[in-house]
């Protein structure tokens, strides 16, 4: 099978297009055929050898978080699933990844991928979704009514986590450049604060929730539009301050798992017309290595980066 693969750390130019035997098939585990890869700030992290003290890939790496295709070839012991079944699938940092023409895996590492979602869709939404949906359902508990901030809304994250919230009912303000404003009230935000134009801090408060997808400056920032008792929720980039005692808010961090049962709700609204994945550029599978470069230029900043490996 073709695979993207590199041997050692550095920067884009370290990814090749290579040929590897298939995959092994576990007696409980599937083989998938993988029509659609994604491509995260967490896959280029990784391949420049700065995560290592949290992710110790072995050498040489596929990379690739998530993906979707169909299923090939079932375990005798693997009666979750059967040859011809759609399904988005999720890898560790620290295993071969979906950068390839196939890979294997097993119960809780894939979900159903709904009829009315494509591949390319599947894949910009399996990670991305679950980030969005661990920290605005799982780790703030959003509810009806509630006012909800998102930061970094037109990014992979930030897009679903817009969609997610208002779903569950909640009045959802967000920032992004102000090339992104139009796209972001696309998505369903009641607000949209361009924030190489305002100051969020001064134009909005009484929050009950904020999700920081940036960190940094942003963050210390985001403490001042909260309301005493409000949640801050953060993944970030960049380093935080904790500052909930001076504010009287709580601080939490969304901890992103693999749970199959998140990706299977996230999933669900997605087949239900609720959750719109957003798929930003997608690119030949022999050309990760522009994917990559894309993505730690800053340049993209609308939905997930995609690979289309069929």
């Amino acid at each position: 099978m073709k695979a993207i693969q590199y041997s050692r750390y550095g920067g884009p130019e370290v990814l090749a297009l290579v040929d590897l035997p298939d995959p092994g098939l576990p007696p409980d585990g599937v083989l998938i055929e993988v029509h659609a890869a994604g491509v995260a700030p967490g896959d280029t992290k990784v391949r420049k050898g700065v995560l290592q003290h949290i992710f110790p890939v072995k050498l040489p790496k596929v990379p690739g978080r998530d993906g979707a295709g169909v299923v090939v070839a079932v375990g005798r012991e693997a009666s979750y699933a059967r040859v011809g079944d759609r399904v988005c699938f999720v890898a560790q940092h620290v295993e071969q990844g979906g950068a390839a023409e196939k890979i294997a895996r097993r119960k809780g590492e894939i979900a159903p991928l709904p009829a009315n979602v494509s591949f390319l869709e599947g894949a910009a939404l399996c990670h991305a979704g679950m980030c969005a949906w661990i920290g605005i359902a799982e780790v703030a508990a959003v509810k009806p009514g509630m006012k909800v901030l998102v930061h970094g809304a037109g990014g992979a994250i930030g897009s679903l986590s817009v969609q997610i919230a208002k779903h569950f009912g909640a009045q959802v303000a967000a920032t992004t450049r102000s090339a992104n404003v139009d796209y972001v009230k696309s998505l369903g935000a009641d607000r949209v604060i361009a924030y190489d134009r305002e100051d969020f801090a001064q134009r909005l408060a009484d929050f009950d929730v904020v999700y920081d997808l940036v960190g940094g400056d942003v963050h210390r920032r985001s403490y001042r539009v909260l309301k005493r008792g409000g949640t801050l929720v953060w993944l970030i980039a960049e380093p935080i301050e904790d500052l909930s005692g001076e504010y009287g808010v709580s601080l939490k961090q969304a901890k992103i798992h693999d749970r199959i049962e998140t990706l299977e709700s996230v999933l669900a609204l997605a087949g239900s017309g609720a959750l719109k994945p957003q798929v930003g550029a997608v690119f030949p599978l022999a050309a990760a290595a522009d994917a990559h470069r894309l993505v730690e230029s800053g340049a993209h900043t609308r939905g997930r980066v995609v690979l289309q490996v069929r």
